[in-house]
């Protein structure tokens, strides 16, 4: 083994060649697992969709791609207009035969049970395409105050994919 190679393993990782030249395996649909924090501004949503887009392709979810970039078009679109230049984290991942979106922005939680409500319905009422299309596919959606770590609002998506177009061959 050349020792450049001997440098950048772990000592206590075994350092066997089967270990060190094992193929690849391709992404599979149950493998989604991305994360991606972005700036949150208005243009950020067409970043979102591409890396939404691509990241389903990878692991063959294809059919989910049209609900999903517009289901991460709206959450990002409410997003920016509650809390306008604060960072958003994206997270994207399949279990359980569902796709799941998940959207933490930095929106405080109000104080005042008035302001509360008032705010939950703002963020309803501009969801209103967003709900439209999950009830059509037999998901559910929500949001609710974020749990430590994150802070602020987690909005959330739920897909299944029995709601989604013919399944790819592969699932």
């Amino acid at each position: 083994m050349p020792s450049s190679l001997r440098t950048a393993l772990c000592p206590v990782a075994p350092s066997t060649a089967a270990a060190l030249h094992r193929e690849p395996r391709p992404p599979r649909p149950s493998t989604l697992a991305y994360s991606l924090t972005i700036p949150g501004e208005p243009h950020c949503a067409a970043i979102a969709r591409t890396a939404v887009r691509s990241a389903l392709h990878a692991h063959d979810l294809d059919p989910y791609t049209d609900i999903a970039t517009l289901a991460a078009s709206e959450l990002i679109g409410t997003a920016t207009r509650l809390s306008p230049g604060e960072d958003l984290y994206l997270s994207l991942r399949y279990r359980d035969a569902a796709l799941r979106i998940v959207l933490w922005d930095q929106h405080p939680r109000h104080k005042d049970p008035a302001a509360i409500t008032l705010c939950e319905e703002r963020r309803t009422r501009s969801l209103w395409l967003l709900a439209a299309l999950v009830e059509d596919c037999g998901g559910v959606w929500g949001s609710a105050e974020a749990h430590p770590p994150h802070r602020g609002t987690k909005s959330w998506v739920i897909l299944p994919r029995k709601g989604i177009g013919a399944p790819v061959s592969r699932w």
